[in-house]
């Protein structure tokens, strides 16, 4: 007789041959500061460290990947979109100057398949080793009836700490501080859904290469994993130069000019010069395709500006050089001046009265 569970739609079995299946890369991110091991009903860390911090602050938050998992889906290849979850999550706590110490992560699923669950959470662990992260936990969850047998989607939530005098944003930023770039690794984990606009209007086919990206499949070529920049920013952060970062902005949803908008302060000015980089191939592609301007996508895609830097002067030519050496390329985008006319620029995103921005000249 068939279990009522399962006669519904959820395997419970299932369920738990994809937790042994993953087990040993979730394991793999456990440090000595965790209590407990994998399968309790909630995870938890051993924080007696931030008795030596004079006012610890801890810092939160969450998110998803968003509609590049329809691609994932399409192509059935789930092993990169946990670093896009992971890159999503700690990568906003690092902006504010906190070191992420644990995530847990949520996939809802039509029908729980082990293998493809255990290969989106190997991909999220992996990503969070790479970043000093421990993976405490998460949750499964099957919703028959409710999403397709292929469908899924992901989501995750971490907690970070930072000393409250190290707290960088808005009040450290100064008139003459030169703000740095940092290299994407492509679209991230933003504006996928005018990817699959461009890609169902091109009628192309996600499992087939385009001479435009050479041997890879269109969907490998958009499944380019986010680029992780909190090991390489908290590695900046606690060493020497450290304290002439003043304030982070990473440039996901809303684009460019409102994630740096959000990151200065009233009464003062930036204009990001485009001839400072050269947006990659994916990003010019698609906006052929769309027959878009790559300037008329600076609200939706990074352009290959993942991360934002703002520095004192005095400093900036040595934290580039550090960004350099640790792995990620950056570079000179403008410098903040006092504001005057700033009717062109962006001043107010995400409900934050904030900078004035604006991009001029023309890309590299």
């Amino acid at each position: 007789m068939t279990e009522p569970y399962a006669a519904s739609g959820v395997d419970t079995e299932a369920g738990d041959l994809a937790v042994s299946l993953m087990k040993k890369a979730v394991s793999a991110t456990h440090n000595d500061k965790v209590f407990g091991s994998l399968g309790g009903f909630a995870g938890a860390m051993d924080v007696s460290f931030l008795k030596s911090y004079n006012q610890p602050l801890l810092a939160t938050s969450t998110d998803g990947v968003g509609t590049k998992v329809a691609i994932a889906q399409a192509i059935d290849k789930h092993d990169t979109i946990g670093q896009d979850l992971v890159g999503m999550v700690v990568d906003d706590i690092v902006v504010m100057g906190a070191k992420s110490l644990f995530m847990t992560d949520y996939i809802a699923c039509g029908k729980l398949v082990p293998t493809r669950i255990a290969d989106i959470v190997r991909g999220i662990a992996e990503a969070c080793k790479t970043v000093d992260v421990a993976l405490l936990g998460g949750e499964t969850a099957e919703h028959p009836g409710l999403l397709g047998p292929d469908d899924y989607d992901v989501a995750g939530a971490a907690v970070g700490v930072v000393e409250s005098a190290k707290v960088l944003g808005p009040e450290k930023v100064k008139v003459g501080d030169v703000v740095l770039g940092m290299a994407s690794s492509g679209l991230h984990s933003n504006g996928y859904s005018l990817v699959r606009k461009i890609v169902a209007d091109s009628k192309l086919d996600y499992k087939k290469p385009v001479p435009e990206f050479g041997s890879k499949s269109l969907g490998e070529v958009l499944l380019e994993p986010t680029m992780l920049y909190t090991g390489i920013l908290n590695q900046l952060l606690e060493s020497e130069l450290g304290e002439s970062v003043h304030a982070l902005s990473h440039i996901t949803g809303g684009g460019i000019a409102a994630n740096l908008s959000r990151v200065l302060p009233v009464g003062v000015s930036l204009e990001v010069e485009r001839s400072s980089w050269s947006p990659d191939n994916v990003f010019r592609v698609l906006a052929e395709w769309g027959a878009y301007s790559l300037e008329s996508l600076e609200g939706t895609w990074n352009l290959g500006l993942g991360f934002v830097a703002v520095v004192s002067a005095d400093k900036a030519t040595e934290v580039s050089a550090k960004l350099n050496s640790l792995g990620v390329k950056s570079w000179q985008l403008g410098v903040i001046e006092t504001a005057s006319d700033v009717s062109a620029f962006v001043t107010y995103a995400k409900g934050v009265d904030g900078g004035a921005v604006r991009l001029t000249g023309a890309y590299a």
